[in-house]
């Protein structure tokens, strides 16, 4: 029974920094892929940063320069350093785990965490 948790969401001023974590348990093989998504009040939810198992990243051209993407195998956790925030990055974030379905190979067996809220205000 996989499970992920989002946490670090918050208020912050424009120009500001936050860190979101997300902790994943319940897996038994690791994850093919981890990402981040946003969703706005009326607005479609939006790919925000993505991970590999090889640690190949991506960034939504909206925030490449100021969001980084970590993972911590460790501990199980994912992270989203957001600096330079934005009023326009005011959304509740989404941390999903994807995993391989060995029938199709293709990596889209997703699991989603319940979202965290950031406010960034002028």
């Amino acid at each position: 029974q996989v499970q992920l948790v989002e946490s670090g969401g918050g208020s912050v001023q424009a120009g500001g920094s936050l860190k979101l974590s997300c902790v994943v348990s319940g897996y038994i093989v690791r994850p093919c892929a981890m990402a981040w998504y946003r969703q706005a009040p009326g607005k479609d939810r939006e790919l925000v940063s993505t991970i590999g198992s090889d640690g190949t990243t991506t960034y939504a051209d909206s925030v490449k320069g100021r969001f980084t993407i970590s993972q911590n195998n460790a501990k199980n956790t994912l992270a989203l350093q957001m600096n330079s925030l934005k009023t326009e990055d005011t959304a509740v974030y989404y941390c999903l785990a994807s995993f391989r379905i060995i029938q199709t190979g293709r990596c889209e067996s997703q699991y989603w965490g319940q979202g965290t809220q950031v406010t960034v205000s002028s």
